[in-house]
Parts: C-alpha cells; sequence; structure tokens
C-alpha cells in the first residue's frame, strides 16, 4: 500500500476550533476545508462575518445590481481567513461553473471570479453562496500537529451548515453532527 493511500485527507470537512484553542482568529470558528493534501491545507472560515455586506463588495468592484439592493444589504461578508484577506472566495452550490470554479464535490464549488459576483448581482447567480475574504492555510504536517494537539474537532461537511447564515450557532451545530456538546468540553487541553 502506498503512503498517499494511507493518508485520511479532510477535504470537504469542517475544522471546528476546540474551547482550549485560543488563538484570537479561530476562536470560536468553524472552518470549511477544501483542500488538503500531502503539501498543507486550506479552508475558508464560514462563521466569521465582517461589518461589511455584500453590496459593500459590489460598490468597492463597480459592479451593478438589480433589481434592487436590499437583499445584498442584509448579507454578510465573513472573515475567511487570516492569508489573502484582500481576496474574494465565494462557496457556491454546484451547477453553473464560472471562470476558476473548483468543484470540491458533487454539491459545493468555490470560486474566485469577479464574473459570478456580476450574476450574483443580477439575481443570476448560484442558489446558495457565501462570501468571504481571505483563508486559511496550513503547511504540510502542520494542520495534522494542531489536530492532535486537540486544537480542532473534525467533521465531514454538509452544504447546508456551509450555506447557513446563523453564523453564532455554526460551531455548536458543526459539533452535533459528531454528537458532540462544545458547552460540555473544558477549555483546557487533554490527551489520553
Amino acid at each position: 500500500m502506498n503512503e498517499q493511500a494511507s493518508t485520511a485527507f479532510l477535504e470537504n470537512h469542517f475544522l471546528v476550533a476546540m474551547p482550549q484553542l485560543l488563538d484570537p482568529y479561530f476562536a470560536h470558528t468553524v472552518t470549511y476545508l477544501w483542500k488538503h493534501n500531502d503539501e498543507g491545507a486550506l479552508g475558508i472560515v464560514i462563521n466569521k462575518p465582517l461589518q461589511a455586506c455584500v453590496a459593500d463588495i459590489f460598490d468597492e468592484l463597480n459592479i451593478v445590481v438589480e433589481p434592487e439592493q436590499s437583499l445584498f444589504q442584509r448579507q454578510h461578508v465573513l472573515a475567511g481567513g487570516p492569508v489573502e484577506r484582500d481576496k474574494g472566495f465565494i462557496i457556491h452550490d454546484a451547477g453553473k461553473n464560472w471562470e476558476s470554479s473548483i468543484a470540491i464535490t458533487a454539491d459545493v464549488t468555490i470560486c474566485t471570479s469577479k464574473t459570478i459576483l456580476q450574476d450574483i448581482a443580477k439575481v443570476k447567480g448560484p442558489d446558495n453562496y457565501l462570501i468571504a475574504l481571505g483563508c486559511a492555510g496550513w503547511d504540510a504536517g502542520q494542520l495534522e500537529r494542531e489536530i492532535s494537539e486537540n486544537a480542532w474537532l473534525t467533521t465531514p461537511a454538509t452544504s447546508e451548515l456551509i450555506f447557513s447564515d446563523d453564523y453564532e450557532k455554526k460551531a455548536d451545530a458543526a459539533a452535533a453532527l459528531l454528537g458532540v456538546d462544545l458547552q460540555q468540553i473544558s477549555p483546557a487541553a487533554g490527551h489520553s
């Protein structure tokens, strides 16, 4: 058996910050891990809304909104991670592919294209999407080390939770997929 086949990669999984993870950026977060291989991992935090709304992104990029902007004024832009904070990432449901689209599963695609934003503004975009600025990245072996140190709980991702706008409850909901209640976990790290 080759080494690649024996390695468990966590693409299309959630990383749920454990209570003892005190990093100010990642405390209480859920990260959608969309790439994980021998070279490292990439993810997008899906429950850290910024003050900015989708309408602000459209204004910044001079994208004309049709037919009206009120919907986009209520939709938050998320802080997707501390890497490439000036780059936008759009996680959306599968269907139409835009330039730079990367299919993660049959249900989830990631894109960095301005054309998807233009289509969203014209209400011709995907049914479900979230827009994040920045991403999270781990070097080879770094994520595995953090998991072994009990910094993260991992669980397979669901598209319903990815696209939920109940940001406050996403961490609890992701942990509940495994039957774990984060409120019952001590913030003191432990190993057995």
